[in-house]
């Protein structure tokens, strides 16, 4: 589709990260922007930004796990600017807890974001788009949605994304309204993703406890989000598959390999073999041995 003046572009999960960087992409193209998150002093401060690069903003405190929450989101962002053509479901949480043997609250919270959060924002903003004659949806998934082997809720969570994302792709290209889709699967970026529990929701009770078997591999997952591809980079590549009509956008080929050959052990019917070596991480067999030293 055609960026510019007089499109209208909604990002969640927009006070920092990746979609921070995305309503900045989007606000470069000539966009007004709708910027949620449920993150205040993040959103207010990403607001002051947005707005100093001369477009027309508008901010909301969002929770995108609450159907209600997203839906006023749409209807706050149709009644200030007319309409919305260009909307980025892109808030995500990472939980830390045990998934198997931790309270259940974590695994609430990750499908809560990260899943129901973009079903809950396709279904409250297409209509939307579909009356203003067309427009584009990204949706925020992961690598991990492709291939397991960080977190289960968050593995779970980004395969769901991917699924929903390409039924939506599907469904709209049967469609007389020229909408497209696009998903989003990146690999490590440099996000706060890891300290997402700063906004862990009191409705859910006390925090959970960091899983004692997750903290060996997580200071390596934190040095290779650090030394990861920054979040405007990542941002530019989605809108390049905005302006082209592209649904894949994978800012990191070398993990799309390791995707590629999960399927093919698919395909083969074997049993899964995770890689030795995992982008951006030291060998499979030396973080085993990590951890079996620090149970010991």
């Amino acid at each position: 589709m055609e960026l510019g003046r007089g499109k209208v572009g909604v990002v969640t999960g927009a006070g920092s990260g990746i979609g921070f960087a995305l309503a900045t992409a989007l606000a470069n193209e000539g966009l007004s922007i709708v910027l949620a998150d449920v993150q205040k002093d993040a959103l207010d401060e990403a607001t002051e930004r947005i707005s100093a690069l001369g477009v027309d903003t508008m901010s909301r405190i969002v929770d995108v796990s609450k159907a209600a929450e997203v839906e006023a989101l749409a209807a706050a962002t149709v009644e200030r600017f007319g309409a919305v053509h260009v909307v980025c479901n892109n808030a995500g949480v990472a939980g830390r807890s045990d998934p198997w043997g931790g309270p259940l609250s974590s695994w609430e919270w990750v499908m809560g974001v990260n899943f129901w959060g973009v079903v809950h924002g396709v279904r409250a903003f297409l209509p939307h788009i579909a009356a203003a004659g067309g427009g584009h949806i990204v949706n925020t998934a992961s690598i991990a949605g492709l291939y397991p082997g960080f977190s289960p809720a968050y593995d779970a969570s980004k395969h769901g994304v991917v699924a929903i994302t390409e039924s939506l792709y599907n469904a709209l290209e049967l469609s007389p309204v020229p909408i497209g889709v696009s998903c989003l699967c990146p690999g490590w970026v440099h996000t706060k993703i890891l300290d997402a529990d700063r906004n862990w929701p009191a409705e859910l009770g006390a925090l959970p406890d960091v899983d004692p078997m997750g903290v060996v591999f997580r200071k390596y997952v934190e040095t290779a989000i650090d030394e990861g591809m920054p979040p405007a980079a990542v941002a530019d590549r989605v809108v390049e598959a905005v302006k082209e009509g592209r649904f894949w956008v994978f800012p990191h080929l070398d993990f799309l390999e390791i995707a590629v050959e999960r399927f093919h052990q698919i395909a083969e019917q074997t049993n899964p073999v995770p890689p030795e070596h995992m982008p951006g991480l030291p060998p499979r067999s030396q973080i085993i041995a990590e951890l079996l030293a620090s149970l010991e």
